[in-house]
């Protein structure tokens, strides 16, 4: 008997579009600029702050998708979590430090929320060795970051960015800890996939909002220009993902997800680095140096992750050698042509886009030369 695939609930889209909201309060902090550069304080605030607040939303999606039922406790737990994701984006600021303990208890009592959801679920699976095993490895996860969050919030400036990274990496480390046990309580991979996927649409509805200032200004032909490329822009990224999340990724493939979901953390961390860098295209302030770097290292990171994909393509699709050869030889000439030409960006977008339509190219004959079309 085939398993009912589980669909993305209307609660679960509405608990995403908090986090739209506080992954757009991070980007903000880039905005911060000193003497032509983004601080590296500010710089590396805006990677805690990033990458904290799309594992509590990876948390989140794995418990739901483990244990969700839609129901009136799981709204209750929904809605007391995006109440805390205010008092997280209200504390996004460059100035964290004077925000870092309302920042910090919030985190602390999300994490704490998640774990209650879990404890309440272990009374329930007494029955099944292997769920309360998976069940004590993400009480585990969820308690011993909580440890660290707290304790930053009582140490001096520095050991409390060290704390928070401590924090974020031991959430991720100990998660493939128990992967493996995690594949015996039967992971909906169909729904985490849909889950990751609509992450990945409402990111690029940030882009989207990115870029409308470049149709805020004089008709000029080179205003036209910016415009016309900033969108394909996006269109083309968009493509690329759409191609692999409906023709090439395997949704019903036996996985725990964990690495799948892992990938999507730094591709929509990626995404959000493509935001923030064409808002720096505009800006006079920011010096070439930055722009370009920027530039550049987020479209690598973006499809890097995108094509890390394709270790869970359908099994006809498996052979892609070929493919990725070729993308990783179009992004070493993207990135020198970005770099030559970094005093111009006029050329510097042009030579964007066709990059991001070269890649949408290879995955295009790629699923031709397969017969998926």
């Amino acid at each position: 008997m085939l398993k009912t695939e589980k669909k993305v609930e209307y609660l679960e889209l509405v608990y995403d579009l908090i986090f739209v909201y506080v992954i757009g309060r991070n980007n903000t902090l880039l905005h911060d600029v000193e003497n032509g550069f983004v601080s590296p304080s500010v710089f590396f605030t805006f990677l805690i702050f990033g990458f904290a607040v799309i594992q509590i939303w990876n948390f989140s999606t794995f418990y739901t998708n483990l244990y969700g039922r839609n129901s009136v406790r799981d709204h209750i737990f929904v809605f007391i979590n995006m109440f805390l994701l205010y008092f997280i984006g209200d504390g996004t600021r460059s100035d964290w430090a004077a925000y870092r303990t309302k920042y910090h208890i919030a985190w602390a009592l999300i994490l704490i929320n998640i774990a209650v959801q879990y404890l309440i679920e272990y009374r329930k699976h007494k029955d099944s060795l292997l769920e309360m095993k998976a069940i004590r490895g993400m009480l585990l996860v969820l308690f011993g970051e909580t440890v660290l969050v707290l304790s930053s919030i009582i140490a001096f400036n520095t050991f409390t960015i060290i704390l928070s990274v401590l924090g974020i990496l031991f959430g991720i480390v100990l998660t493939f800890v128990f992967a493996d046990k995690k594949k015996a309580v039967h992971i909906d991979f169909p729904h985490l996939t849909e889950r990751a996927m609509l992450f990945v649409v409402f990111t690029f509805g940030e882009i989207i909002i990115a870029i409308a200032p470049y149709f805020a200004v004089e008709i000029t032909a080179s205003s036209i220009f910016f415009c016309i490329m900033c969108f394909l822009l996006v269109v083309g990224l968009f493509l690329c993902y759409e191609a692999l999340y409906d023709h090439i990724i395997d949704r019903h493939m036996e996985s725990s997800g964990r690495a799948y979901m892992t990938i999507h953390i730094f591709l929509i961390f990626g995404l959000s680095l493509i935001t923030a860098a064409l808002v720096f295209m505009r800006d006079p302030e920011i010096y070439i140096w930055p722009k370009v770097v920027m530039l550049v290292g987020a479209f690598l990171l973006t499809y890097l992750c995108m094509f890390m994909l394709l270790r869970f393509a359908k099994p006809e699709m498996k052979r892609c050698r070929k493919v990725v050869i070729r993308t990783i030889a179009l992004s070493v000439v993207f990135a020198a042509l970005m770099l030559l030409l970094r005093e111009n960006m006029t050329l510097g977008i042009l030579v964007s886009v066709l990059y991001v339509y070269g890649q949408y190219g290879l995955i295009w004959f790629f699923r031709r030369q397969k017969g998926i079309l």
